[in-house]
C-alpha cells in the first residue's frame, strides 16, 4: 500500500491518495482550486489508479471542499459517519463564515460504521469510531503497511481542537486517542489531516497532550 499526501487549501489540510494494485482511495479532499483538484486528477492518471473509495475522515469545511467535483466526477458520493451529516447539510453556511465559495456536497449513500472494513487493492483497513473533534470522526487503520490515517484526531505534537468548534468534546477526544489509536501499537504511522506525518511511538513519548504536560487536558485513566 502506497500512500500520497497533499497539502491544500488556506487551512493546509492533508489529502491523501492511497493505493494498491490499481485501486486508490481518495480521503478528505480539501482541494479549494482548479490547480488543487488537477494535481490530484494528475497523480491518478500517472499511476494508472482506479478509484474505488472516495472517504471522509470527518466533514469539517476545510476537509471537503473538492468533494463536490470528484463526487460528480466518479460518480458516486463520499462515504462518511452518519453522525456527520449534519456537517454535510450546513456545508454552504460552514464556507460562509469562513468567507469562502463551496459547491454543496452530495448526502453519501452509505455510512462509515465501526468495525467495519474497507478494501483497496489486496489491502484491508479497519474502520475506528474516533469521536472528539468531530461526533463521526473515522480513522483508517491498516495493520499489514502499519499505518492510520487520523484525519483531526491526532497530530505530531498536538491533537484535535475540541474549543469554538459545535459538537466537540475533549474528555472524548482524549479517550479515543487512549482507547482506539494508542493500541495499534508504536510502530504504526500516523498521517493526520494537518501536519506532518508521525508515530504512536514518537506521539506516547513526545506529545504534550499525551503526556499530562499540558494544563487542563487530564489523560484518561483504565
Amino acid at each position: 500500500m502506497t500512500v500520497k499526501s497533499f497539502t491544500f487549501n488556506p487551512f493546509q489540510t492533508n489529502c491523501y491518495i492511497a493505493h494498491d494494485e490499481g485501486e486508490a482511495a481518495l480521503i478528505d479532499p480539501g482541494t479549494h482550486t482548479e490547480q488543487e483538484r488537477q494535481a490530484v486528477l494528475s497523480y491518478l492518471k500517472e499511476h494508472e489508479l482506479q478509484v474505488a473509495e472516495l472517504l471522509l475522515t470527518h466533514a469539517h469545511i476545510d476537509h471537503i471542499f473538492g468533494c463536490a467535483y470528484f463526487a460528480e466526477h466518479f460518480g458516486k458520493p463520499f462515504k462518511l459517519h452518519k453522525t456527520e451529516v449534519p456537517f454535510i447539510e450546513r456545508s454552504q453556511e460552514q464556507a460562509k463564515g469562513f468567507g469562502f465559495p463551496l459547491e454543496q456536497p452530495p448526502l453519501p449513500d452509505e455510512f462509515l460504521e465501526e468495525g467495519q472494513t474497507i478494501r483497496v487493492g489486496s489491502s484491508e483497513w479497519k474502520l475506528l469510531h474516533t469521536p472528539g473533534h468531530s461526533p463521526g470522526s473515522i480513522s483508517f487503520f491498516d495493520d499489514e503497511t502499519r499505518f492510520v490515517i487520523s484525519g483531526d484526531v491526532l497530530f505530531s505534537g498536538s491533537i484535535g481542537r475540541t474549543e469554538g468548534l459545535p459538537a466537540t468534546s475533549l474528555p472524548q477526544l482524549m479517550q479515543s486517542i487512549f482507547d482506539k489509536l494508542l493500541p495499534l501499537g508504536d510502530d504504526v504511522t500516523v498521517y493526520p489531516g494537518h501536519g506532518p506525518e508521525t508515530t504512536i511511538g514518537r506521539e506516547k513519548k513526545r506529545n504534550p497532550f499525551l503526556t499530562g504536560q499540558v494544563p487542563g487536558v487530564s489523560t484518561p485513566k483504565g
